[in-house]
This record gives structure tokens, C-alpha cells and sequence, in this order.
């Protein structure tokens, strides 16, 4: 009987392992996935690609920090500068004109979102918040006026 019992707890470790590794594997391919989204929203402001091809392109991309702007400012020529060591290896270099695109975009695409929520949450009407039961007190915070 115990011995029984003992292959019932390998055998749903096991399942449990295998789910959570499989499950891990999903979260690296949201971030890549992730990442691989901002270099479209890059590319598409106007940033130019340039492949940290050699070995003193490679040393100077790791200096910079990863998935962020850095401005660089030459006389009057400003650029700005995105470092993508996981991906593709590279930096994305755009002037002052492609950064505002970016960021322009970037505002749109929240404002879409935004209004994307407030149409999935005022979509329902026949949606019945009585049914949930009562609003207030541990653990819900929130209780709207008038429940």
C-alpha cells in the first residue's frame, strides 16, 4: 500500500515538473516575443538597424544598458540610441525626428488600448455584479457608491 502511494506521488511530482518547466519555456517566449515587438515599433518610427558585427561593435554594445534609450549628442546632430544584446544583437540608432515618431506611436498605441478596455468593460450589459456577492470589507477594498 505504501508503495502504491509512493509511485501516485512520483508519478503527479513528475506531471507537476513537467507543467511547470513547460510553463517556463512559455515565459521566454513571451519575452523574447516582447522584445522582438519593440524592435518592430523601432523600425517602424525610422531607427536603422546596425549589428554589433565585429568584436569592438560587440565590447561597446555591452557597455550600454539593454532595452533602453541613450541619447548621444554630436554638435547640433542629436540620436538616440537602443541597445538589443538578446535578439538580434545590434543597436537601433535613430535621430531626434524618429524618436518623436516612436514615442507618438507609442501614445496612440495606449491611447487604442485604452479605449479597447473601456469597450470590453461596457460591453455587457446583462453583466450582473449582485451575482458576485457583496462589495466591501475583507478582502475587496473597492465597493462602489450605491452597492
Amino acid at each position: 500500500m505504501a508503495k502504491i502511494r509512493s509511485l501516485r506521488f512520483r508519478s503527479r511530482l513528475t506531471v507537476l515538473f513537467c507543467l511547470s518547466f513547460l510553463g517556463g519555456l512559455d515565459a521566454c517566449e513571451s519575452v523574447q516575443q516582447r522584445v522582438t515587438e519593440q524592435e518592430d515599433k523601432l523600425s517602424a518610427a525610422g531607427f536603422i538597424v546596425k549589428p554589433a558585427n565585429t568584436p569592438d561593435r560587440q565590447a561597446m554594445l555591452k557597455k550600454l544598458p539593454p532595452g533602453k534609450f541613450v541619447r548621444r549628442e554630436n554638435g547640433d546632430t542629436v540620436h538616440y540610441v537602443y541597445a538589443d544584446p538578446i535578439v538580434c544583437g545590434c543597436l537601433y540608432v535613430g535621430t531626434q525626428d524618429a524618436y518623436n515618431r516612436y514615442k507618438a506611436n507609442e501614445l496612440t498605441q495606449h491611447l487604442v488600448d485604452e479605449q479597447q478596455v473601456t469597450a470590453q468593460t461596457y460591453s455587457d450589459a446583462s453583466w450582473n455584479w449582485n451575482a458576485w456577492g457583496p462589495w466591501g470589507g475583507y478582502p475587496f477594498a473597492y465597493r462602489p457608491i450605491g452597492w
